[in-house]
């Protein structure tokens, strides 16, 4: 950053004014409407993402679903004839940096234009403790698919929200960013989302001129991520959330919805937890 930039959030003559904001017309339940807005959901071939897919479909977004190894057409095909928007699903590698680009590029070709983008895609640690791990490739494709996946979406998305001059970038952290999980040994995980959270909030200021920047964690959600775990590890899980129970997906969908509308305008750099209390104990 230039001494004369620095200047600027002293004395805004010397720079850009803050960002101007001219709120819609209408009522409470037409700020969390998203009609005519696309948005793009990185890992909502099942699980959580097509949850929010759906739900912003439900709420009137154009949808670009995207997937790795579960195939989205099916999805996108049910949203379209349900809801009566355009749906369409990609297949991308999220852990490769240009395949990312490769896919936000033809999305804006087929829509026109990127509203909201959500960074969702992960997987869990499933290997226990670190420091009996001998194979460090383990550790990398964490990193990668849960850390690095995260900023190639926003480093993708960024420039075109800039170019727009409006965007939302959502990202999927976990309340495992903020806590130790226990009695599982997840470090890997852990680090790997608590990053993702202090990069949303970096992102947050940074693009505070052209877009908002957020994060949802949840906590135990009944998905396939969750599999791994046998019954009675499941059991501490839901001992040890104040609500008493693993969430279903769609009960996500509220706080991806509120993010990604004009009900949160003057929101970023948040984070919300949806844990059942967890992170609060």
């Amino acid at each position: 950053m230039s001494s004369e930039e620095i200047k600027s959030y002293c004395n805004p003559e010397l720079g850009p004014l803050p960002t101007k904001y001219t709120p819609p017309s209408g009522g409470i339940l037409e700020l969390f409407s998203l009609k005519g807005k696309v948005a793009s959901v990185t890992g909502s071939s099942s699980g959580i993402g097509a949850e929010i897919a759906e739900g912003y479909a439900q709420a009137g977004s154009n949808v670009a679903l995207w997937y790795h190894s579960h195939p989205a057409q099916d999805k996108a095909k049910y949203l379209e004839e349900k809801y009566g928007v355009k749906a369409k699903a990609y297949k991308a590698d999220i852990s490769d940096a240009d395949d990312v680009k490769r896919v936000v590029a033809e999305i804006r070709k087929d829509f026109g234009k990127i509203d909201i983008f959500v960074a969702n895609a992960g997987i869990p640690w499933t290997f226990g403790p670190l420091i009996d791990e001998s194979d460090l490739t383990k550790w990398k494709k964490i990193i990668d698919t849960d850390l690095n996946s995260v900023f190639y979406c926003a480093h993708a998305i960024g420039p075109h929200f800039r170019d727009q001059g409006f965007g939302v970038l959502i990202n999927t952290a976990s309340m495992s960013g903020t806590i130790v999980n226990v009695p599982q040994a997840q470090a890997a995980y852990n680090a790997a989302k608590a990053a993702v959270k202090h990069l949303t909030k970096s992102l947050a200021v940074e693009w505070a001129p052209f877009a908002r920047v957020n994060s949802v964690s949840p906590g135990y959600i009944a998905t396939h991520l969750t599999e791994f775990a046998d019954k009675d590890l499941q059991k501490i899980w839901v001992q040890l959330t104040p609500l008493g129970r693993e969430a279903n997906p769609k009960e996500l969908c509220g706080a991806y919805l509120l993010l990604a509308s004009d009900a949160s305008s003057y929101i970023t750099g948040a984070d919300i937890p949806v844990d059942g209390g967890y992170t609060a104990i």
